[in-house]
């Protein structure tokens, strides 16, 4: 490891940066740290030559995998961990995929967290154990990565509809179907991504819709 060691923490709320920081600072010596709480702020912070970013999903002015494009493309050669309280296993890959060397949830331990980030000096990549065996998983049930997949496209075209705000009466107008089948789509949209809400479904969509 370098003598100096330069982190970014992005992340729009000071007690997680703030409590990352002094972790990491005593598990490693000679290390710098410092913060942004927009993507506008980490753009700045990052041409001052970072080595790891630490990079959340919800940020003010980013764009889910869109923000990852953009430092890879700037930045080839830092190293990007995303941190994010998101369910892991439904979202590491799509962001890896982006250009992420690794993804780490904010609900991990200390040990956990501190391991990540020397697997990630040391091999330039870090994947938790649930999402190595999620990768297996869908290697061997051949379930598609993007879980958008398992939807029809009307399935899709619904989920649109409902994600901008539409009820199931201007649906039924729009797509010119029963009222009955917009519920039946919904349901069957809900079962499969396996989810239970709109919110949800808002979640999903912003991650994995090209």
């Amino acid at each position: 490891m370098k003598k100096e060691l330069k982190i970014l923490l992005v992340d729009d709320h000071s007690v997680v940066r703030h409590g990352t920081s002094l972790l990491l600072k005593k598990a490693f010596e000679g290390i710098v740290i410092s913060h942004a709480d927009n993507f506008k702020e980490a753009i700045d912070k990052l041409n001052q030559k970072q080595d790891v970013v630490f990079l959340d999903i919800n940020i003010p002015g980013g764009n889910s995998t869109k923000m990852v494009e953009k430092v890879r493309h700037d930045h080839p050669e830092i190293l990007i961990m995303m941190f994010s309280a998101y369910d892991e296993t439904q979202y590491a890959l799509r962001y890896i995929h982006a250009g992420a060397n690794g993804f780490l949830n904010k609900y991990s331990s200390d040990s956990e967290i501190i391991k990540a980030v020397k697997l990630l000096l040391e091999t330039g990549k870090y994947l938790s154990d649930a999402v190595k065996e999620k990768i297996v998983e869908n290697t061997f049930s051949k379930n598609p990565v993007n879980p958008l997949d398992k939807l029809s496209e009307r399935e899709i075209e619904v989920a649109q509809l409902l994600v901008s705000g539409e009820g199931n009466l201007e649906i039924s107008n729009k797509l010119n179907i029963q009222m009955s089948t917009v519920s039946t789509f919904k349901s069957r949209i809900f079962e499969k991504l396996g989810i239970n809400n709109i919110v949800k479904l808002v979640e999903v969509l912003n991650i994995y819709k090209n």
